[in-house]
């Protein structure tokens, strides 16, 4: 009986050629740690032997040639024939494979596969490459061939499979412990606890948002972890792989797992969702400083602010405080442009001294580009109603109340960002007679750059910018209670 399946070859899935595991001893990261020590864990064999033991792809040719053949089909396609023929024609041979035109549905393909003693057919595609399921391959053949290693192994190791992920390795590797701590340890010395802030109306003043006086009052620290979740995508490993979670084999042709594209880290599929939002980018990998997650760069130059944020800040505040309509006028594109090609290209080196560009403006159009090509916010889309919400408050104090516990709630690195820029913001509100730039001008200003819609609606914009400018202009007049 010919037996139908749709799931199996569309499985997680590396090559089958023998390779040489490396078994040493495992490290067990607590109290103090040397990366002179390190070792890496015990890779487990099992999964990668029954990929050797895998059967081998066996294609059944036609011995006739077929007109109807597709020109991207060899001698394996076996025109329109029944189910029952190509069982057939498979029968006594594990791994056997042929292709045949669909009598249910002429015009359309069938992979008819023998395994496990039956004959499992499946709806074949090709788009430029051959698939069955999301993987796609260069050839029928590789198809077969990684179909037959995930069929063996979710065969034989199912249950393997369903607990390999209940006693990982990953929270015992070494280097990642120590550099885990380290990063956390030196960014927790350079940020300060932020402030728990009540509001209490003094009784013998009149009651006027101007004239209140505020109670600081220590709250819950927010600690800076700088936690960032890893950034996984489909990989296709050239090599034996192991996974960094939990140490079994990555298997199959192509698409054996995930890797994180700022990190590097290796995983299965199903491991990727447990693995900690511990992500420590490597700067190797990360292709440019503007339009790159806030949180990603912080931490691949284990900063505590974009380095963007602090030198173009540094600038502005030596030479152009008190320039006229600083952060409204705007500077050439060009120029704007050649300052964002300079800081991806040289990062934390890159010249903005008025050597380079004499004109002020073209530094405060490079850091408004950089806030808005940011991926994620400053005000991150996750909180963005909530500081809507609060800009629609009408009681003063509440309102300040509902933005603070707003702030509470941005990422670390955001949260930081954000403090930085109105502590400078609030400078440039200083020079007011000579750059005629108020809270609620640079409230306007940067609104529309700091936060976001998350559903990019026209109307929605549209109707929100003037709680944008609110919510801006709120946070200058008061950074030293909010932050």
């Amino acid at each position: 009986m010919a037996a139908s399946s749709n799931s199996s070859l569309s499985g997680s899935s590396v090559s089958s050629a023998v390779w040489t595991l490396i078994l040493t001893a495992p490290i067990h990261c607590k109290g103090s740690f040397d990366p002179e020590d390190y070792q890496p864990p015990i890779w487990k064999s099992y999964l990668y032997q029954l990929q050797q033991e895998a059967p081998r792809p066996k294609r059944i040719t036609c011995p006739q040639e077929m007109e109807s053949r597709p020109k991207y089909y060899g001698r394996e396609f076996h025109g329109l024939i029944s189910r029952e023929r190509a069982d057939e024609l498979l029968a006594g041979t594990e791994g056997a494979y042929l292709i045949r035109e669909s009598q249910r549905q002429p015009g359309t393909h069938t992979l008819a596969l023998r395994f496990g003693g039956q004959t499992l057919n499946y709806r074949l595609f090709y788009d430029g490459k051959h698939f069955v399921g999301e993987k796609r391959f260069e050839s029928v053949h590789d198809l077969v061939t990684d179909g037959l290693i995930t069929l063996y192994i979710e065969t034989k190791a199912a249950e393997y499979i369903a607990k390999m992920t209940t006693n990982p390795i990953y929270q015992h590797l070494g280097y990642t412990s120590l550099l885990r701590d380290k990063i956390t340890h030196q960014l927790n010395q350079t940020r300060s606890e932020p402030k728990k802030v009540t509001f209490q109306q003094d009784e013998k003043i009149s009651p006027s948002p101007l004239s209140r006086r505020t109670t600081i009052k220590d709250g819950p620290e927010k600690h800076c972890n700088y936690e960032k979740i890893h950034n996984f995508k489909v990989h296709t490993f050239r090599g034996p792989h192991w996974c960094e979670y939990c140490a079994n084999f990555m298997w199959g042709l192509i698409a054996q797992g995930v890797r994180c594209s700022d990190c590097g880290l290796n995983v299965h599929k199903q491991c990727s969702k447990l693995v900690p939002s511990d992500c420590q980018p490597d700067l190797r990998r990360i292709k440019k400083v503007f339009s790159c997650d806030l949180t990603t760069l912080v931490k691949a130059h284990n900063t505590p602010r974009p380095m963007v944020l602090d030198i173009c800040i540094k600038e502005i505040e030596h030479r152009g405080l008190k320039s006229e309509g600083l952060y409204r006028v705007s500077g050439f594109t060009e120029h704007i442009e050649d300052v964002r090609l300079a800081f991806d290209r040289d990062g934390e080196k890159a010249d903005i001294s008025a050597n380079m560009y004499p004109d002020i403006n073209i530094i405060a159009g490079a850091l408004k580009l950089y806030l808005r090509d940011l991926p994620i916010p400053v005000i991150t889309y996750d909180v963005y109603s909530k500081f809507i919400q609060a800009a629609k408050i009408t009681d003063p104090d509440s309102r300040l109340e509902a933005v603070h516990d707003g702030l509470l709630q941005l990422p670390p690195a955001h949260y930081e960002t954000l403090r930085y820029l109105m502590t400078h913001l609030k400078r440039v509100t200083m020079h007011e007679k000579d750059n005629y730039m108020n809270s609620e001008n640079l409230g306007i200003v940067f609104g529309p750059t700091l936060m976001r819609p998350p559903d990019l609606n026209t109307l929605t914009t549209l109707n929100d910018m003037r709680y944008q400018k609110l919510i801006v202009q709120l946070l200058i007049e008061h950074e030293d209670i909010l932050f």
